[in-house]
């Protein structure tokens, strides 16, 4: 198979520590992979590799199945990128910012500036000077200026970064839309996992520099331990009541008015009679799966959840 994107044993040093260490992942064509990891893991160095903005140390990067080098300017044409902050011509409008931005890439389609505008919902705002916008609204901008020139491999990092949830909303619809109606690969780095978790078809976990899970979101869904969430009143004095009288141990205490129960042998009426009985009121009871940031962090953290 050609991927969008593989690495091998791909490494970067940095002032004598290992930064990113023997990379190997790959990411198929259309689909929509999520990088995660803790701050400091190393998503953004490898991001940055990935686009040649950063050479590697050691090892391999292949676009769609050519490997990236430094004389790979027709390759990298067919990326497009977004990475930490976007920085604009402030005093100009977004318009001209981005005509500025085709001109610089030698990409004279102008109806695709109404396009990537239109696409991110500032088409209205066009020829607004970029330093009134908010920076939910650049980060906007930064989006449509990655996806100006058509790119069949888009990389994003933290780009729903700054926007509120109605904004993460449409964002995660257009990035679906990329990748459904234009067969365009997203890369996509975020620490907002409830959110990408929606729309994310693989994601790769990164930790102390090292690829430490690569799994389709199928399979993780496949795999994720089921729960019992409870809502109550008094979740210290139910966790001491479920040890005593039911031996449970395989439980989470998540605020003082939720607890969630990983034990599978016990059945929900025979836990809601022994918190009844016991003077606890129970306001909602649920069965659960796991989710990606639960599932994230107990990667990153050490240890799983037993299933």
């Amino acid at each position: 198979m050609t991927y969008a994107l593989s690495t091998n044993q791909l490494s970067k040093i940095l002032n004598g520590r290992e930064i990113v260490s023997d990379i190997n992942m790959t990411m198929k064509k259309g689909e929509i992979y999520g990088l995660l990891g803790p701050n400091g893991a190393g998503k953004t160095t490898l991001m940055k590799m990935f686009i040649h903005l950063i050479k590697p140390s050691s090892g391999v990067i292949q676009i769609f199945g050519q490997e990236l080098k430094h004389a790979s300017f027709e390759l990298r044409k067919r990326m497009g990128c977004l990475i930490e902050y976007p920085i604009f011509y402030e005093h100009l409008s977004a318009q001209t910012n981005l005509e500025l931005h085709c001109e610089y890439m030698g990409y004279y389609d102008r109806s695709s500036i109404d396009e990537a505008l239109e696409l991110v919902n500032l088409r209205n705002l066009s020829n607004q000077p970029v330093k009134e916008y908010s920076l939910g609204m650049k980060q906007r901008l930064g989006i449509a200026r990655a996806f100006i020139t058509k790119p069949e491999l888009l990389i994003l990092d933290e780009p729903i970064n700054s926007l509120d949830p109605k904004g993460i909303k449409e964002l995660r619809d257009v990035f679906k839309r990329l990748s459904v109606e234009y067969g365009t690969t997203i890369l996509i780095s975020s620490h907002i996992l409830g959110e990408i978790e929606k729309i994310l078809d693989t994601v790769g976990i990164l930790k102390e520099g090292r690829l430490v899970e690569e799994i389709s979101m199928e399979n993780l869904r496949n795999k994720s331990t089921q729960y019992l969430e409870l809502n109550l009143s008094d979740c210290k004095k139910a966790a001491l009541v479920l040890e005593d009288e039911l031996g449970i141990q395989n439980y989470k205490i998540i605020n003082d008015h939720t607890l969630r129960i990983y034990d599978r042998e016990y059945s929900q009426s025979n836990i809601s009679k022994t918190l009844l009985l016991n003077d606890l009121e129970i306001e909602a009871i649920n069965k659960k799966h796991a989710s990606l940031e639960d599932y994230f962090l107990n990667v990153t953290e050490g240890g799983r959840i037993d299933a």
